[in-house]
């Protein structure tokens, strides 16, 4: 019997807010929603915000828009400039400088006299390289920003962490506190190696804290701080959920698929449930690219939506772009827009999901992961991507039936914004489509609000498609005008506008990524009404009966962190130097082992996998 891996929880952030209790998902469709959800809306971003209720404040602060200098100022940030000098005709170079500032390594053509106690006086008649402190303004101004004034540094003691764990111990905290069920509950009930954890980013902590002090320090003259190097691991993600958020002794991991890798953790996460190796895991992605060394990166590459480019699009009639228009999936574009977020998702297997109460909002049918096979250029898309899409339809189909895939599913695009995706993608859909005799399938693309956020692009995919479920609204790409030339779209239907669905219509979604390198993936994501319906016909009528009186205090208890995040009277789990077990500690026998803390023992009766050849 193969274990439905059911989610029982999520959270995080991004551009339109704190995920839990759907409240970023109802930012992208904030004009379709009534009068008291979009006060709801305005209070949960108030409070993240740190701001009054103002809806004009808060809606020009979230999603897409102008690059604010919160992270680092577009207009001016610091590029060195190279220069040589050289000696005046017969004249030699002289300058003063303090003592401290000499190099180690003193060059041989160097004279070298006492000035005065703080100060030498050096002579040389040879050139000397010099790196003058220069500046340059972004050709980038566009990106997917946190909600301004959010501060995650503050939230916790952050120690000089990178931003990028910051949002790791905000997203993973905000999705274990949604439960609504005490992690001490999970842990008494569940053996501490049967909780795994996967989470990464896609291209490590590249700020000061992380990985670009290591490399920046000493061309800028200064130390490399102790934390650079291991904080900047992409595998840090994970490190501290465990270490800092739930303390794990699990299986754990960091699966790096560029954009594809929320998804790539998620395949591993249900993999171990499936199998019965695990029956908790926690699945999640956090990223912090706005910096100026990453814009540029990618922009060099010409996969960045630049302001010049973006003024073209619009006919050349403005002095300045419309940066909330900036990323425009499927119609006529310039480039993608990056973004920053965290995403975490908690999957329980069906039978301890029934058994705690575990809130439903729905399951992973299957992740399906291929290359591109052989390749013009690594970023350039390849085949993979049809053979994702194609099984996960073919899984949809086998679960669900025909007429399910054919009228009750839709399409979570990449959706990038770039030229290239718009076609490579679209013929994907198109032809899958065609394939297996779908019309008018619903495609749409959440990048177009939020931007891309690397690692996470997929998280967010799937958190607002569970928030679909919830509120039947499916976002429109609405910064899209109109559905390029080029465009496949002949079996497809592109929602240039929110469409509200019948409550129980979409039974499944489609969660696809397209990442550099030919790392495809695309997830099945079963709806909330199909995975109860399964859970009723595989544990029964009773169980079911007595799952829905235990699910109501989970209900209760979410709805109050919920309450308690509006108020602002919530913070992160960051658990530093706490519950800390030596070996000294652990209570072992050759049968098992008991960790402090943890309800159950760790057996360590194993069975042979190779019964039959032994």
């Amino acid at each position: 019997m193969t274990r439905l891996p059911v989610i029982v929880g999520f959270g995080g952030i991004n551009p339109a807010g704190r995920s839990s209790g759907h409240h970023g998902y109802r930012r992208l469709v904030y004009d379709q929603l009534s009068f008291e959800q979009q006060q709801k809306t305005l209070q949960a971003l108030a409070a993240l915000m740190n701001c009054s209720s103002d809806e004009t404040h808060i809606l020009n602060n979230t999603l897409i828009r102008k690059l604010s200098n919160n992270l680092f100022d577009p207009d001016f940030y610091r590029a060195n400039k190279q220069a040589m000098l050289q000696p005046h005709a017969e004249e030699p170079l002289t300058f003063l400088m303090r003592k401290s500032q000499l190099p180690e390594q003193l060059p041989a053509e160097w004279q070298v006299e006492r000035y005065n106690d703080q100060e030498v006086k050096v002579t040389t008649s040879s050139a000397l390289d010099v790196l003058f402190p220069d500046g340059r303004a972004s050709k980038v101004n566009s990106a997917g920003q946190l909600p301004s004034g959010f501060d995650p540094e503050a939230l916790y003691q952050s120690r000089s962490h990178p931003r990028g764990l910051q949002l790791t111990v905000f997203g993973a905290s905000d999705a274990i506190q949604s439960l609504g069920i005490p992690w001490q509950t999970i842990t008494d009930k569940v053996p501490g190696d049967q909780i795994a954890v996967y989470a990464s980013s896609a291209m490590g902590q590249l700020d000061f804290n992380g990985s670009a002090g290591m490399l920046q320090s000493a061309l800028l003259g200064k130390r490399v701080s102790a934390k650079n190097c291991p904080l900047g691991l992409a595998e840090m993600t994970a490190d501290f959920v465990n270490a800092y958020v739930i303390g794990s002794v699990g299986a754990t991991g960091a699966n790096v698929g560029a954009c594809a890798t929320f998804l790539y953790n998620l395949r591993q996460g249900i993999s171990d449930i499936r199998a019965g190796n695990c029956r908790v895991a926690v699945i999640g992605s956090s990223e912090a690219p706005i910096t100026p060394e990453v814009i540029e990166g990618y922009r060099t590459m010409g996969a960045l939506a630049e302001d010049e480019a973006l003024i073209k699009l619009d006919g050349g009639t403005f002095e300045t772009p419309d940066h909330t228009r900036a990323c425009r999936p499927f119609g006529e574009n310039c480039g993608f827009t990056l973004a920053e977020a965290s995403q975490f998702v908690v999957l329980f297997d069906d039978a301890l999901a029934l058994e705690l109460g575990a809130q439903i909002y729905g399951s992973v049918a299957d992740v399906f992961v291929n290359a591109d096979g052989f390749k013009k250029s690594i970023p350039g898309p390849g085949i993979g991507n049809y053979l994702t899409l194609g099984k996960a339809m073919g899984s949809v189909r086998a679960i669900l039936g025909e007429q399910a895939l054919k009228h009750h599913t839709y399409i979570q695009a990449h959706g990038t914004g770039t030229p290239q995706n718009r076609v490579t993608e679209s013929h994907i859909f198109d032809q899958l489509a065609q394939a297996f005799g779908i019309q008018d399938w619903p495609i749409t693309a959440i990048k177009a609000f939020v931007g891309h956020s690397l690692a996470c692009a997929s998280g967010d995919q799937i958190i607002a498609a569970l928030g679909v479920w919830h509120d039947h609204i499916i976002p429109g790409i609405k910064t899209t005008g109109a559905i390029a030339e080029d465009v496949h779209q002949s079996n497809l239907d592109f929602l240039l506008e929110h469409r509200t669905v019948d409550p129980g219509h979409l039974q499944a979604t489609f969660i696809n990524s397209k990442g550099f390198g030919g790392n495809n993936a695309t997830a099945a994501i079963l709806s909330p009404e199909v995975t109860r319906s399964m859970l009723a016909k595989r544990h029964g009528k009773a169980a079911m009966l007595s799952f829905q009186t235990r699910q109501a205090d989970t209900i209760a208890s979410s709805a109050a962190y919920d309450a308690a995040c509006l108020n602002n009277e919530t913070a992160p789990i960051y658990q530093f130097g706490q519950g800390v077990v030596e070996g000294s500690a652990l209570n072992l026998s050759d049968a098992a082992i008991s960790i402090p803390g943890y309800g159950k023992p760790i057996s360590l009766q194993v069975d042979n996998p190779y019964d039959d050849m032994t």
